[in-house]
């Protein structure tokens, strides 16, 4: 069951509400050169039409500042400048618009560093976030955990903890309230335990997710179990799925987790069904078609104004089980047709070669 959502300030990104009763919103991270403004633009107008909320690019130095200015000017989505080793670099880009810059703890540690940042953050009106990660915290805390009698993991989830607090209250010192945070790891049980320790320590609002999380598959699974298990614990203000894959795959696999977890209407949610020995037809490849087809029309800014579309193996599992659906899809016994279905009424069957043409046809007469 969905837990209440954990009481945080509230925030904004640009135009974005973060925390408090703001729902979840969903980000990713160009991988174009950010002095490239027509490439990176052209990639976050595709992410946005995907249902990208939020938008980050890497600033390292001058040059990205400047092609920062060009992007936040054009950006349909909020831009967020992700800084590591330069804090200084913060500045220039919070002076070329980016609506929020991100932070490392583990890797701008000198507290001197951040108070030109703190001073152009109040100035603008930009929020920060306060980004921990496993792989930059130092060494010697989590080995002065583990001398304490720690496991490993405990004392990674302290020193992620100890890292971001330190941070935080840095900031705070200098007058920044504006704060969200990140405590990622590689390790989902580390990182849910991380999150929900400071969550029960702090009020600040959440970035979610679970850092080097992989490839496609394995990215997506560990992803859904730890983004999953803190969601529903009530945890996050805003995710990123972070996939070792194209950023459109992390936008549509973090609509996929919150539609799972009870927090986004699917519009539509797809279901099809496992197959078995009935199944005569190549379920998977026409389940990916119809997924192809609806990112399609939704890339092209049109709403589909179903609430479930199935896509199923034979008639057994066709218009018999999936009957609360829409509209549907089902192979027949022999293979060789394909049923088209509504509400758990048979349209038609047609030859496996015209069916889904057809399908496509229902599909958009419920477009707008």
């Amino acid at each position: 069951m969905l837990s209440p959502l954990r009481q945080s300030r509230k925030i904004k990104v640009g135009n974005v509400e973060i925390g408090g009763d703001a729902p979840v919103s969903i980000q990713s991270m160009t991988n174009t050169p950010t002095q490239d403004v027509d490439k990176t633009l052209a990639q976050i107008e595709s992410l946005a039409k995907l249902g990208c909320d939020i938008i980050r690019v890497s600033v390292d130095n001058a040059c990205d500042c400047a092609g920062l200015k060009e992007i936040t000017a054009a950006s349909p989505i909020p831009v967020i400048a992700d800084i590591q080793f330069d804090a200084s670099t913060a500045v220039g880009a919070i002076k070329a618009g980016a609506a929020a810059v991100r932070l490392n703890p583990g890797l701008v540690r000198d507290p001197a560093q951040l108070t030109p940042v703190a001073r152009a953050l109040l100035e603008y009106n930009v929020p920060v976030r306060v980004g921990v990660n496993s792989g930059s915290v130092g060494t010697d805390a989590v080995k002065k955990n583990i001398a304490s009698g720690m496991s490993h993991d405990k004392a990674m989830t302290a020193a992620l903890v100890e890292a971001a607090l330190r941070q935080c209250d840095q900031l705070e010192k200098l007058g920044v309230s504006a704060i969200k945070v990140a405590l990622k790891s590689s390790s989902v049980p580390i990182t849910v335990a991380a999150y929900k320790e400071f969550a029960a320590r702090t009020d600040y609002p959440l970035h979610i997710g679970i850092t080097e999380a992989g490839t496609y598959s394995r990215g997506i699974v560990k992803s859904a179990a730890g983004i999953g298990a803190l969601l529903l614990s009530g945890l996050g203000n805003t995710l990123r799925v972070s996939l070792t894959a194209p950023p459109e795959e992390e936008i549509i696999a973090g609509l996929m987790i919150l539609e799972s977890c009870g927090l986004r209407s699917a519009e539509p949610e797809i279901v099809s069904c496992p197959t078995c020995g009935r199944t005569e037809i190549d379920l998977a490849g026409l389940t990916g078609e119809v997924e192809k087809l609806i990112t399609q029309i939704k890339s092209s800014g049109q709403k589909i104004m179903l609430r479930k579309i199935a896509v199923m193996g034979c008639p057994v599992n066709g218009p018999g089980e999936a009957k609360d659906a829409d509209l549907g899809i089902a192979g027949s016994r022999s293979g060789e047709q394909l049923l088209i279905f509504k509400a758990g009424k048979v349209l038609g069957a047609f030859p496996a070669s015209e069916g889904f043409a057809v399908f496509e046809q229902e599909l958009r007469k419920n477009c707008r």
